[in-house]
C-alpha cells in the first residue's frame, strides 16, 4: 500500500465508514450484553446507609450521655465561690439568660457560671493585654491618656464578647434545627398515623433525624424523657419550644397542646402543621432567591463591569492609539 492509496479520498471514506459502523454496532449490542447492576448498587447503597445510620446513632447516644452528664455537672469550686461571693447571678443574669444558654445547647448549672465568669474576667484580660501592647509596642509619641482610653474602650468591648458568642451559637443552632424540622415533622406524621404514640414517635424521629441534625435529635430525645416523667405533657411541649426557639417548632407544639386539650386527633394537627412548615420553607427559599439579584448588583458594578468595559474598549483604544500615534 503506497502513499497515494492512503491519501486517496476513497480510502479515507472507507476508514470513516468502518469507524461509524463499529460505533453503531457497539452502541446497539453493549446494552444487550451489559448486566443489570441496579439491584447490586441499591444493595450497596442500603448497606452504606445502614452503616452511616448506625454510626450516627452511636454518636448521638454518646452525645446524649454527655448531655445527661452535663445536666448533673457542677461548676468548679473556685468558680462557683467567685460568682457567689460577688453575687453575679443576680447582677448579670436572669431567667432570659438561662433560656438563652439552653437555646445555645448549654444545659445545667455549670454553663451559667462559666458565662458569668467570662463576662467578668474577659474585660480584665483584654485590658491587661491592651496595656501591654499600648505602652511596650506602640510608639511613645502617642499620649499616655489616649493609650489608656483606648485600652478602656477595648475592655468595654470585651464585656460584650460572651453575649456575641452566645448569640452566634444560638443563631447557628436555630438554623440547623429549622432546616431539619420539616423532614422530622413528616416522619412524625408517618409514625403517628401508623399507630405509634406521640412518645414513641418522638423517640423514633430522634433516632432517624440524627443523621441530618444531631441538635434536633437531642431535643426530641429530651422531650421524650420529659413526656415520661413530667406531670403535665404541656410542660414538655413548652420546654421543647423554649429550648429550640424556632417558630415552626413553637407552632407545632401549640397545635399539640390544643389537640391534647380539646381531644382532636393528633395526626390531623401534625398533618396541617407539616403542610404549613413545607410552605414556609418554600417561601423562605423563594425569598432568598428573590433577594439574590440586589445582593449581586454592587459586586457586579465593582468587579464585573470595569473588566467588561476594558475588554470591549481595549481594542478600540489600541486602534485609536495606532492611528494617531503613528508618524
Amino acid at each position: 500500500m503506497n502513499l497515494e492509496t492512503i491519501a486517496s479520498s476513497q480510502f479515507l471514506a472507507a476508514i470513516l465508514t468502518m469507524v461509524a459502523v463499529t460505533g453503531t454496532i457497539y452502541s446497539l449490542v453493549m446494552p444487550l450484553l451489559s448486566r443489570d447492576t441496579l439491584k447490586a448498587r441499591m444493595k450497596v447503597v442500603a448497606l452504606e446507609r445502614d452503616k452511616l445510620r448506625a454510626k450516627e446513632r452511636a454518636r448521638l447516644q454518646t452525645r446524649e450521655a454527655d448531655a445527661r452528664a452535663s445536666l448533673r455537672n457542677q461548676p468548679k469550686a473556685q468558680m462557683k465561690s467567685f460568682v457567689d461571693r460577688l453575687n453575679l447571678k443576680q447582677m448579670l443574669s436572669d431567667e432570659d439568660t438561662i433560656d438563652k444558654l439552653r437555646m445555645a445547647g448549654y444545659r445545667g448549672s455549670a454553663p451559667l457560671y462559666y458565662f458569668l465568669t467570662a463576662r467578668i474576667a474577659l474585660p480584665g484580660v483584654i485590658f491587661l493585654f491592651a496595656i501591654f501592647y499600648a505602652f511596650l509596642i506602640l510608639p511613645d509619641t502617642l499620649p499616655a491618656l489616649s493609650k489608656v482610653c483606648f485600652c478602656i474602650a477595648l475592655a468595654g468591648v470585651g464585656a460584650f464578647v460572651p453575649n456575641f458568642y452566645l448569640k452566634n451559637k444560638i443563631d447557628k443552632r436555630k438554623l440547623i434545627i429549622q432546616r431539619a424540622w420539616p423532614d422530622a415533622l413528616d416522619l412524625m406524621l408517618i409514625c403517628v398515623e401508623s399507630g405509634m404514640s406521640i412518645e414513641g414517635a418522638f423517640q423514633r424521629v430522634a433516632e432517624e433525624v440524627g443523621v441530618q441534625s444531631v441538635e434536633l435529635a437531642e431535643e426530641l430525645s429530651l422531650t421524650t424523657a420529659e413526656l415520661s416523667y413530667l406531670s403535665e405533657r404541656r410542660s414538655a411541649y413548652e420546654n421543647l419550644a423554649k429550648r429550640t426557639g424556632v417558630d415552626g417548632v413553637k407552632n407545632v407544639m401549640m397545635a399539640l397542646i390544643q389537640a391534647e386539650r380539646y381531644g382532636t386527633p393528633v395526626g390531623t394537627a401534625i398533618r396541617s402543621m407539616a403542610d404549613d412548615t413545607r410552605e414556609a420553607r418554600m417561601q423562605l427559599a423563594e425569598q432568598k432567591a428573590a433577594s439574590l439579584p440586589p445582593k449581586l448588583t454592587v459586586p457586579m458594578i465593582m468587579f464585573f463591569l470595569p473588566v467588561l468595559f476594558f475588554i470591549i474598549m481595549g481594542p478600540a483604544v489600541m486602534q485609536v492609539i495606532d492611528q494617531f500615534g503613528a508618524p
